[in-house]
């Protein structure tokens, strides 16, 4: 069976299931999921991001920190319910599955899980950080160079 580490920060949409399921062909894939949700400490890159990418309503929710996701009071995290989610997307489509939300350090955690369970391959699923990337500090970029397996950076699809 290929492991694949699958780092999002998103939940999966079906199209995105479809891609991470059908890399390796008929050959059964066990997935890692590293849910790793966009803290504040990002929120200027975000920003700067959607002005590049001519998103300007995005840019003001990150200026003005408001999450069209968020629940107040709830007691399950909206990363929570996007891991879940993702989980069982992935299951659904015939992968074996399981996961965890990134609290801190997430590239030191990528490299444990890595080494821990043998994985194949990340693959690390995100949405287009203009900044980031052109900086070479987007997580494919600098997991590149921690990790000893191969990182396929693949961009998300949007809902």
């Amino acid at each position: 069976m290929f492991t694949s580490v699958l780092m999002i920060e998103k939940p999966l949409v079906p199209t995105d299931v479809e891609l991470v399921t059908t890399l390796h062909g008929d050959e059964r894939v066990s997935f890692i999921v590293l849910m790793q949700p966009r803290g504040d400490q990002d929120r200027l890159l975000r920003a700067l991001d959607d002005v590049a990418l001519g998103e300007l309503d995005d840019a003001v929710r990150e200026a003005t920190g408001q999450d069209e996701e968020e629940a107040v009071g709830s007691p399950v995290s909206p990363a929570e319910r996007a891991l879940e989610h993702s989980l069982g997307a992935l299951r659904a489509a015939g992968a074996e599955a399981v996961g965890q939300i990134v609290q801190d350090h997430p590239l030191d955690l990528l490299t444990s899980v890595v080494e821990e369970t043998g994985a194949d391959e990340v693959i690390v699923l995100t949405a287009p950080h203009l900044v980031e990337e052109f900086f070479h500090r987007d997580w494919a970029s600098r997991a590149r160079h921690k990790v000893g397996v191969p990182v396929l950076k693949l961009f998300a699809h949007g809902e």
